[in-house]
């Protein structure tokens, strides 16, 4: 029986993806539920998997556009454990063979197994293929220690940590090469420039003394963890600053629509992330309501499902603000890009120890630097430069977020 394989829906309104990579050859005997391709689209990668186990019939090559719903394999499921009896009469056989022969006689050298058709041996994952592509490595510069010889994140990193890089830069390597854009990084690259051409796109910028939650994360982060079972990191101070703030000033959370301003009472955070596959920035549904934990298990989750290529449209649509942290690679200050139809976002960045004015004295604090990129068409400069204090003054005085922004004194007296 043939079992043809359909190209899934990625999301409302898409109509075509592209074939990255097929994990497995043509002919390759595969088992249900096995990755056999992965597809991009505009807005993410997902992979194809065999409904049935059976002998595999690639119809669309790497690199090609289909539809969806198009048949890009088919499956014989008269092949269906074909595999497993191959391997096990090989292991009987090696079995066999490993018998010692009677003292008498000369022993004799094992006649060589040949092993089965191994899919996977020199592909490297998502994440391994990455690092290969940025530092020029080859798949059979590496053997693979992945299921089935599959070249792993690891792999590579080790043959990185052995100074791969260094003898490739030591031979003069004048190497260049040429690949197509995927489907992700082209759209990415049209509304990255539909933003600068289509928005008052401006930045404003301010710094924050970290001495305060630094040392609140410090003394409570071994309980946290103990309580929660998740570690206690700034994203989640800061997306809960934001979600006040947003409350605080709601033009910040609002998006234009044709003629009209869409204004949400809601707050539905984006998280930039970066994957293999390029930047994603998945939403925290709901954050206004929140904990500290639930924020950093949501984040953790979306996280970990960008970096694995699991990452879904539904989990990357609708958000209405949001937080990107370039500090996790070195940044001390940018001007962080809109995301649409989004109207601001928050730029995060290094923390470094600098010297301020603190009641007249001289004193080396950990201050980081935050930007505030708005849509001025919707934001006036009032609302962008007082939500960004207010972030700010939460992040200096973190207890303040328990009374959502005010001082326990202004809650008592009702102010």
């Amino acid at each position: 029986m043939l079992l043809e394989l359909k190209v899934p829906s990625p999301g409302e309104s898409i109509t075509e993806v592209e074939i990255a990579n097929w994990l497995k050859k043509d002919g390759d005997i595969v088992s249900k539920d096995e990755e056999l391709c992965e597809i991009d689209s505009d807005k993410a990668t997902l992979t194809i998997n065999a409904d049935q186990g059976g002998k595999l019939s690639i119809k669309a090559t790497a690199g090609q556009k289909v539809n969806v719903g198009d048949v890009v394999a088919t499956i014989d499921t008269s092949f269906a454990g074909a595999e497993a009896q191959k391997v096990a009469a090989l292991a009987a056989e090696s079995k066999k063979e490993a018998v010692p022969a009677v003292a008498s006689k000369p022993a004799e050298s094992p006649a060589p197994v040949t092993s089965p058709s191994n899919y996977a041996a020199g592909v490297p994952s998502p994440a391994a293929a990455k690092i290969m592509s940025e530092n020029g490595i080859k798949s059979n510069d590496l053997a693979g220690s992945g299921p089935n010889g599959r070249i792993t994140k690891g792999d590579v990193l080790s043959l990185l940590a052995n100074g791969f890089g260094d003898k490739k830069a030591n031979g003069n390597s004048r190497e260049h090469k040429r690949e197509k854009m995927t489907s992700l990084r082209r759209k990415l690259s049209q509304r990255l420039v539909s933003v600068k051409n289509e928005t008052a796109m401006l930045t404003t910028f301010n710094e924050v003394d970290m001495s305060n939650v630094m040392q609140l994360r410090k003394d409570y982060k071994d309980k946290f963890k103990e309580a929660h079972n998740i570690g206690l990191g700034f994203m989640s101070f800061f997306t809960k600053a934001v979600t006040i703030a947003l409350q605080k000033y709601p033009a910040v959370n609002a998006m234009i629509d044709g003629e009209e301003i869409v204004t949400h009472n809601y707050c539905d955070v984006g998280i930039a992330v970066s994957a293999p596959k390029g930047l994603m920035v998945p939403v925290i549904r709901n954050a206004e309501n929140m904990s500290l934990a639930e924020i950093e298990k949501s984040i953790a989750t979306l996280a970990a499902k960008a970096r694995d290529g699991k990452i879904s449209v539904d989990d990357m649509t609708g958000g209405t603000f949001t937080i990107t942290n370039g500090g996790v690679f070195g940044s001390m200050l940018s001007t962080p890009i809109l995301n649409p139809p989004q109207s601001a976002i928050l730029g995060m960045h290094n923390i470094v120890e600098r010297p301020m004015a603190v009641n007249g004295k001289v004193e080396i604090r950990p201050i980081m630097y935050v930007a505030l990129s708005y849509d001025h068409r919707i934001i006036d400069g009032r609302e962008s430069v007082g939500f960004l204090y207010t972030v700010k003054e939460l992040i200096e005085n973190p207890k303040r977020m328990l009374f959502n922004g005010k001082k326990g004194e202004e809650v008592l007296l009702g102010l």
